[in-house]
């Protein structure tokens, strides 16, 4: 098990110590959608009395969707559209109805990157290291990591970040007749299968993720990059895969896959050069690595 220490140096807040504040659910099929056309037609819409009646959900519902869109930041603190919600889901957007799987992908990055407002996420995803695990074991990292934050969480909070996270990401739980649980398969983030379920027992999956494309993977890796190396121009790989909030963490990779990923993307992008210094290879950035980023990504989706 590869050991790490809480660095967040090159991060400010990276995280919010924001708990439960989902109303115990995760995200829906076509929530962020439903959410983020209504907050761009009536940023107050969350707070009207007629909302649930207006976004077809119930009260707690309502809530939950006005969270969702904050924490995947799709919506600022005013509820207007961020850049990246308008890039993603806009009319003219990259893949405004969310078909296209690597656009999950991009969501969950999203989600955890600073500044996060799922706090639990980002433990399970940056600061746990164990890849076989039960609730308990996420439960009582979640008690000792709430310690760096100086601030005191009710226990049921935790259960029920742990209960979401676990139905958000994990394989479908199925009942005695092969029949899936509602609840699993309501959440379009099942697909990206980065949690296996084995009765009481679970596991990240970690290396290859057939519908993670590699232009994904290093549009990630650049804007990671743009905000940890500081006036570097190089980023090495074990960096990209095991730094808290990396995207090697974040999306479980291996080296293997990572560099797979960036040798595909170099073949479009001279701009792209893995090199190999004295056996230590690094990433060569370009002096604004996040346009470069946003280069991929909409060559990605307009291609």
């Amino acid at each position: 098990m590869i050991q790490t220490t809480l660095n967040f140096k090159h991060l400010e807040n990276p995280v919010i110590p924001i708990f439960a504040n989902h109303e115990t659910f995760h995200p829906r099929f076509g929530w962020l959608k439903k959410g983020f056309d209504a907050a761009k037609r009536n940023p107050g819409i969350f707070l009207q009395d007629d909302a649930p009646v207006r976004l077809g959900v119930g009260k707690n519902m309502v809530r939950a969707i006005r969270y969702w869109c904050s924490a995947f930041k799709i919506l600022d603190k005013n509820n207007s559209p961020t850049m990246f919600g308008e890039k993603l889901l806009g009319n003219n957007g990259w893949d405004c109805y969310l078909e296209d799987p690597a656009s999950l992908w991009l969501l969950h990055w999203n989600l955890l990157k600073p500044t996060c407002e799922a706090a639990a996420w980002y433990y399970i995803f940056n600061v746990f290291r164990d890849l076989d695990f039960t609730k308990e074991d996420i439960f009582a990292g979640l008690k000792d990591y709430i310690n760096n934050f100086n601030k005191t969480i009710a226990d049921s909070s935790f259960i029920k970040d742990v209960n979401c996270i676990l139905r958000m990401y994990a394989a479908q739980d199925f009942l005695r007749d092969n029949t899936p649980i509602e609840d699993s398969i309501d959440c379009p983030f099942n697909e990206l299968g980065l949690i296996r379920h084995f009765g009481k027992n679970y596991q990240f999956k970690i290396g290859t993720k057939a519908n993670l494309p590699a232009e994904i993977i290093v549009a990630t890796c650049l804007e990671y990059a743009s905000r940890v190396c500081q006036g570097r121009n190089t980023i090495n790989i074990p960096s990209l895969l095991y730094d808290e909030g990396s995207p090697g963490m974040v999306f479980k990779l291996t080296e293997n896959i990572l560099c797979a990923a960036i040798e595909t993307v170099a073949r479009k992008f001279d701009a792209i050069v893995l090199s190999d210094t004295a056996g230590l290879i690094q990433l060569s950035l370009p002096d604004e690595p996040e346009i470069l980023a946003d280069e991929i990504l909409e060559q990605y989706y307009n291609s």
